[in-house]
């Protein structure tokens, strides 16, 4: 994995066997749960697609072009990887008009079908979704026996909940944005770069939080004073508890409380710049759970190969489970020139 995560602890020791992670689009494949059905009347035109090799955004701007929109018009719940085989949901704000016949955007764009369309009376936004199934393939596996034994711990114990590092950009180019902004005191129009290192700053704080948890051997079990989760609410632990959560800092003082308290503001007061960002936003503290378990989580191995499906709510991160398994064998991969773009 990156080495913007090397320093944060493992759950279950550093991983011995090596195998290499999406060599082929086919190797990571994605299918979007939304959780919900489309009432079939409205003014949004709901397409759900299976893409190879390209990225959301990408889609949905070609997908404007075709259907004679705006960029804005076409939206989706959730980005999702580029070098994967990736099946969502985009929605068009499509109120009037015949809708051109599909089938010709897949001769324009062969790496893009249509699989489905619908209706609804709300476009999609980010987070409207409930989760993911995954199916993806390691190969080059080194050690068939220990990468099984590995996503057994995973089934049982799972891993720790940490922001992928993709939440923090190419070579944590995120974080060291935010930490700039922080110290000088940035302020921008841009929501969207405002948002992505605002985003970053927090979830960095938070992993290392999980980090020290583990380090300090409190991670599977509530400290004094700590928030857990208990039938889906975050509150003070007492005696029972259904998940135990850290923070994602704000500008308000930390909920927590002796030293539960303690371990997240020790982390808090590390990091002056990122805090001075969020600060300087007034983000409001929020709570995320520390361990994440994958759902229906199978497996199967042949010759040096290993085939792993789970489910994972929103959120949430596939790498942050291989990191538990296996050490991934960096490589260059070729890109479509179409489109350059991450």
């Amino acid at each position: 994995m990156s080495d913007i995560l090397n320093h944060l602890a493992y759950l279950h020791g550093k991983p011995s066997a090596k195998a290499k992670l999406k060599v082929e689009p086919e190797h990571f494949i994605v299918k979007e749960d939304l959780g919900f059905e489309f009432t079939g009347s409205g003014e949004h035109l709901m397409l759900k697609i299976r893409k190879t090799g390209e990225n959301t955004s990408f889609v949905a701007n070609e997908l404007a072009k075709f259907l004679g929109v705006k960029s804005k018009d076409v939206s989706w719940a959730g980005l999702k990887d580029r070098h994967a085989v990736t099946e969502q949901w985009l929605s068009v704000h499509l109120p009037k008009g015949d809708v051109p016949d599909l089938s010709l955007f897949s001769k324009l764009h062969p790496s893009v079908e249509i699989l489905e369309s619908s209706r609804h009376n709300k476009k999609l936004r980010p987070g409207d979704l409930q989760g993911n199934f995954f199916e993806i393939t390691l190969t080059e596996v080194s050690d068939i026996t220990e990468v099984e034994s590995r996503l057994q711990k995973v089934s049982e114990l799972g891993v720790p909940n940490y922001y992928g590092e993709q939440r923090f950009g190419r070579n944590g180019n995120n974080v060291s944005e935010a930490g700039r902004w922080g110290r000088e005191n940035v302020r921008t129009r841009n929501q969207n770069k405002r948002s992505l290192y605002l985003s970053a700053a927090r979830s960095w704080i938070f992993n290392q939080i999980v980090s020290n948890r583990i380090e300090q051997s409190c991670f599977a079990t509530p400290i004094e004073g700590d928030i857990v989760m208990l039938n889906g609410k975050p509150q003070p632990f007492e005696q029972e508890f259904d998940a135990i959560t850290a923070t994602l800092a704000g500008d308000n003082e930390l909920p927590t409380q002796v030293a539960a308290r303690a371990l997240e503001q020790e982390v808090v007061d590390s990091e002056p710049d990122l805090m001075a960002l969020i600060r300087g936003n007034r983000m409001r503290h929020d709570r995320r759970e520390i361990s994440l378990h994958p759902t229906d989580l199978s497996w199967s191995a042949e010759q040096d190969e290993v085939k792993v499906c789970f489910w994972l709510s929103s959120g949430n991160f596939a790498t942050s489970i291989f990191r538990e398994v296996i050490e991934e064998i960096p490589f260059e991969r070729e890109y479509n020139q179409e489109n350059k773009s991450a």
